[in-house]
């Protein structure tokens, strides 16, 4: 049985090779891939990997490769209509029949993909014609000059009703497929069809296989009505369906394990030239759910990238609607939000690279970003209101699809509260809240006064506590840097991994900043670890690393250890990293907020602020209260 491309196309859209390798094989997540042990021969050392990105596994036991209909093939001994009929069941498509009517069908899926390449190339002939250097001068002034044309393949469209249509009539294309490919506009009170995209600078929208499907023109002139014109919903192209920039954004994306979405093309292209390949741009609308699986075929947590004014926020939270249904384990969003009255390019042209960077390295988690979206929702200044943002938070919940994680979120959400209202937690880290004086220094003059937290202060274990290892001064050790310190001494591959994200580490003690130096030096040399620690002796950096030892002498983490396994020191110096990105972010924000209270004392205010302590608490308890780095007892590290 013949099957049309576009229906394995599908297929393998909607079915990710991890997916369908794991019914037969037990995989484990190694970076950007699955590894497992081979499905086809016997063996004690996994040598199976399947990468998502690329839709493909690769047996080097076996001496095989391919993709999902294969992987069926090869391990269930069917023939090749067999596993489609197979994975179409999994996928949820019924079987095309493959009529006469299907085959023209068909054949006019190719002629307009044919159509669609040729008005391509006519755009960008365009551009670069006399009549283009309008569009030219525009493109230049937003940074985007003949490199960056050439490489995004953008065009314009004349000013000319009959254009295109013209030409593609002289390259035998006829007005139905036109029409089909949302070239012409067309209709019953429209005597003769015309060029859809008119006096526009044009950015061409190709599919994940990089074939173009549709189009989006940017107007020329500042008093047309629609300033972005995308084609209209085709055979080919379904807006909610596509993601802008995403046939190249999948390579950046494997090789980055992160994808970035923005709002609109020259976003992307910005991204793009700030040292961004892996973004991406919905087409015009509000994320949709397909578009929100399309990210996750290229990262496990999609980072979305909205203005930080209330309309970004505004977007943001409906992001979230979107999400929080399909949302589960290696499947969540992070949101960065830019500077009030700045989108990407703006950021790019005004600060350079280095700003969006930190906008990115500090995109809140998906938890963060939904709780904010509560706290935001009505003043929080009577027990009734309290009470109200209480059950309203929790019900928020319920539409979390995946039971286990669900459970995780109320879990958080409840610690918030109790920090938030006041309650002691289980861990003893109490706090009340007191009457505050109306008026003065803090104060607020609404009828019920307002409201002050008093929060305990957080200690460390009793052991820790008598250890001169956390002894204070300026040679006193952060937990967490000590845990980062050690790691990539004992595991010194791990340094060369990431060695911009390590150098930028803002270290509080100076010693294991000289340390962190010295390691990242030798590290990217390719010493091995026996001799990573004879270097740091003949360094004179030995007592800081004796330091460090010593804390790990009476730790419970096992990962700081040499003999621990890689892959296990390698997430838990990702968890480390995490934490303390965000605990700098969150200190950042504190300042923002207090100085937010002192201009305008008012709940809501006052509520952010309380919330950004809490978020602190927490991540100070998730360090202080255990004897050694971090892991609250009774978890492993990669349970946090």
């Amino acid at each position: 049985m013949r099957f049309p491309p576009s229906f394995l196309e599908e297929i393998k859209a909607r079915l990710p090779m991890s997916q369908v390798a794991s019914k037969r094989v037990r995989l484990k997540k190694e970076g950007r891939e699955f590894r497992g042990l081979s499905p086809f021969t016997s063996e004690k050392t996994p040598s199976f990997y399947v990468n998502d990105q690329k839709a493909r596994f690769f047996d080097f036991s076996a001496g095989k490769n391919g993709n999902i209909f294969d992987f069926v093939m090869e391990t269930e001994g069917v023939s090749f209509p067999e596993a489609v009929e197979r994975l179409a069941a999994d996928a949820g498509l019924a079987l095309p029949k493959m009529t006469a009517e299907e085959e023209a069908r068909e054949a006019r899926r190719a002629s307009t993909h044919e159509a669609l390449e040729l008005a391509a190339r006519w755009f960008e002939t365009q551009l670069q014609s006399p009549e283009g250097a309008r569009a030219r001068g525009y493109l230049a002034d937003r940074g985007l000059g003949p490199a960056l044309q050439k490489e995004f393949r953008l065009g314009y469209a004349p000013r000319e009703k009959f254009g295109l249509r013209d030409f593609l009539a002289g390259k035998d294309v006829d007005g139905p497929t036109m029409i089909e490919a949302g070239l012409l506009v067309h209709g019953e009170d429209i005597a003769v069809p015309y060029d859809r995209f008119r006096d526009r600078v044009i950015f061409p929208i190709a599919d994940r296989s990089g074939r173009v499907i549709a189009f989006g023109g940017r107007a020329m002139d500042k008093d047309v009505q629609a300033k972005y014109l995308n084609s209209p919903e085709t055979p080919l192209f379904h807006k909610g369906h596509c993601l802008y920039n995403h046939h190249r954004a999948r390579a950046a994306a494997h090789k980055s394990n992160r994808v970035i979405a923005v709002e609109g093309y020259v976003d992307v292209i910005a991204m793009h030239t700030a040292g961004f390949p892996d973004t991406v741009a919905p087409l015009g609308t509000a994320l949709t759910p397909e578009q929100v699986q399309l990210l996750w075929g290229m990262a496990e947590e999609p980072i979305l990238c909205f203005d930080g004014d209330r309309a970004g926020r505004k977007a943001a939270f409906r992001a979230i609607e979107t999400a929080l249904p399909l949302i589960g384990p290696g499947r969540s969003l992070r949101f960065a939000f830019l500077p009030d009255g700045q989108d990407p390019d703006d950021l790019v042209r005004s600060a350079g690279p280095t700003a969006v960077d930190e906008v990115i390295s500090e995109a809140k988690p998906l938890v963060d970003v939904l709780w904010q979206r509560e706290i935001e929702a009505q003043p929080l200044d009577t027990p009734e209101r309290r009470a109200s943002f209480e059950s309203r938070a929790f019900q928020v919940l319920q539409a979390i699809g995946d039971e286990n994680l669900r459970r995780h979120y109320r879990e958080e959400f409840s610690a918030r509260v109790s920090a938030l209202f006041g309650r002691d937690r289980a861990r003893g880290e109490g706090r009340r809240w007191e009457p505050r004086p109306r008026g003065g220094p803090g104060g607020h003059g609404g009828q019920n006064g307002g409201w002050r937290q008093q929060a305990a202060p957080l200690t460390i274990s009793p052991a820790l506590a008598r250890s001169s290892l956390f002894a204070g001064g300026p040679k006193a050790i952060v937990p967490r840097e000590a845990l980062i310190l050690l790691l990539i001494c004992n595991h010194p591959d791990l340094a060369v991994e990431q060695p911009e994200e390590l150098a930028a580490l803002e270290l509080a003690n100076s010693d294991l900043a000289r340390l962190r130096d010295f390691v990242l030096s030798v590290a990217s040399a390719g010493e091995a670890a026996a001799d990573l620690r004879a270097e740091i002796e003949h360094a004179g950096l030995r007592p800081a690393l004796d330091r460090l030892d010593a804390m790990a002498a009476i730790s419970t983490l096992w990962s700081v250890r040499p003999s621990a396994d890689v892959s296990d020191a390698r997430h838990a110096l990702n968890q480390a990293l995490a934490l303390h990105r965000r605990t700098k972010a969150l200190h950042r924000e504190l300042v923002a907020a207090e100085a937010a209270l002192a201009e305008d004392a008012n709940d809501r205010n006052l509520a952010r602020l309380q919330d950004i302590q809490g978020q602190l608490s927490t991540l100070d308890g998730a360090e202080a209260v255990i004897e050694g780095f971090g892991t609250p007892s009774g978890r492993s590290s990669k349970e946090l």
